[in-house]
């Protein structure tokens, strides 16, 4: 899994643990919804890394809680 997929994975898991639509997460996390919805799928390359902290503004939680989840133990390397 490349970073990328991993960032979107984890957006995903935390709105579903939290019960929330990623229009709700836009509202709390003051990132516009088409802004997330592009980390989400394939329009966005590269998440950066200002939205990805105001969503964890948003949800409450540190940019550490953010990556300490088993997703990104596997990240493939992106550089060839």
């Amino acid at each position: 899994m490349k970073i990328k997929q991993a960032v979107a994975q984890r957006i995903i898991n935390l709105c579903k643990e939290r019960n929330i639509a990623v229009n709700a997460l836009g509202n709390i996390s003051g990132v516009n919804p088409s802004t997330i919805y592009s980390m989400l799928n394939s329009k966005s390359q590269n998440p950066g890394v200002v939205s990805i902290q105001k969503i964890c503004d948003g949800l409450e939680i540190s940019i550490r809680e953010f990556f300490d989840d088993d997703i990104f133990n596997n990240i493939e390397q992106e550089i060839m």
